[in-house]
């Protein structure tokens, strides 16, 4: 037995508390908390304001990429899709009537030329059908550049009435649904979110917060033991496939994400739990094991003349012949509460 603690009755006779020494397996553990959460989750939304005319899935509906989930009214976009149209044919038209003054414009230019050459025409009269001639090439130039802004005009309503149709990003299943038909949703500063998607949910993933003291100990392909408030009597198993390096102040306290994978085949795991993490170690089997209040353990100054050794290094304390004895110990991996 190793001694935890003196004790003494009224009468001053010393008294020791002991416990025994065992044989078994310890485990050295850092502890966390987290919240369960999907590997892959992606945040749906829309770049384009207006009201929700249907809505196709709900809350856990299963969806496939380019999955139509949701349509805002298009009636606006459509309009506007057909103003960029006329826009774009009035451009072309516009581009034809300057092609055919341009022509006009180099008939009259070449006929005075010939008419100059003869001494018919004055020089004046030239010069100004040269300019003609220019500046109607100038508008041909121009209406070309509006052809080309009008069709970019159109691609761009073409887009936006395409955004009126949100299509699911991934395959997977939705887990948030924020949006109801009639809804009116205005992407004007920000994206508003429509629907949270997780990609696969029986592979889930736990963010734990380790505190800076423990976090040297943590390596990738530790494993885990880990329990959830909704099944407080089983025990999930997964490893450390992530240690973050940005760190987390919250009130003056330093942690770090220690991202844990997690097997859920079962989907018992949902987004959003609170587990309380274990992070093994070390384990070691059939080990001496003591109480670490023993290792601490110290004779007052003025009952050291009991002992029969003094206090050097690593060492517990037994009773040998009602006597308190010193036994060197060369100290191990701890749980905490038990030392091997």
């Amino acid at each position: 037995m190793v001694i935890f603690l003196t004790l003494s009755n009224r009468e001053n006779e010393l008294k020791f508390k002991t416990d025994k020494v065992i044989i078994g397996n310890i485990v050295e553990t850092v502890t966390a908390t987290g919240a369960v959460n999907a590997v892959t989750t992606i945040l749906v939304g829309t770049q384009v304001s207006g009201t929700i005319k249907h809505i196709y899935v709900d809350f856990n509906s299963p969806v496939k990429r380019g999955q139509l989930i949701a349509q805002i009214d298009p009636a606006t976009f459509e309009a506007q899709l057909e103003q960029a149209k006329a826009n774009l044919l009035t451009a072309k038209a516009n581009v034809e009537k300057t092609a055919a003054v341009l022509l006009d414009a180099k008939r009259t230019m070449d006929r005075n030329r010939e008419l100059f050459l003869r001494d018919l025409v004055a020089r004046k009269e030239l010069d100004t059908s040269e300019t003609n001639y220019e500046v109607e090439r100038a508008q041909v130039s121009a209406a070309k550049a509006q052809v080309a802004q009008a069709e970019a005009q159109m691609k761009y309503a073409e887009i936006n009435l395409r955004y009126t149709r949100i299509l699911s990003p991934m395959d997977g299943i939705v887990i948030s649904r924020n949006v109801d038909v009639g809804q009116t949703v205005a992407a004007s500063f920000q994206t508003p979110t429509l629907f949270t998607i997780a990609h696969d949910l029986t592979k889930m993933q736990i963010d734990s917060n380790v505190v800076e003291a423990d976090i040297g100990a943590v390596k990738v392909g530790q494993p885990v033991e880990f329990t959830v408030d909704a099944y407080p009597d089983i025990i999930f198993k997964g490893s450390v496939s992530q240690v973050r390096n940005a760190p987390i102040t919250v009130q003056n306290v330093v942690t770090y994400d220690v991202v844990v994978k997690v097997d859920n085949s079962e989907l018992k795991l949902k987004p959003g739990m609170t587990a309380n993490v274990s992070i093994i170690m070390s384990t070691k089997k059939d080990v001496l094991k003591v109480p670490n209040a023993a290792l601490r353990f110290k004779l007052s100054e003025r009952r050291k003349d009991m002992a029969e050794e003094k206090e050097q290094g690593s060492g517990v304390w037994i009773i040998h012949y009602k006597k308190p004895k010193r036994i060197k110990v060369t100290t191990g991996i701890s749980d905490g509460i038990i030392l091997n």
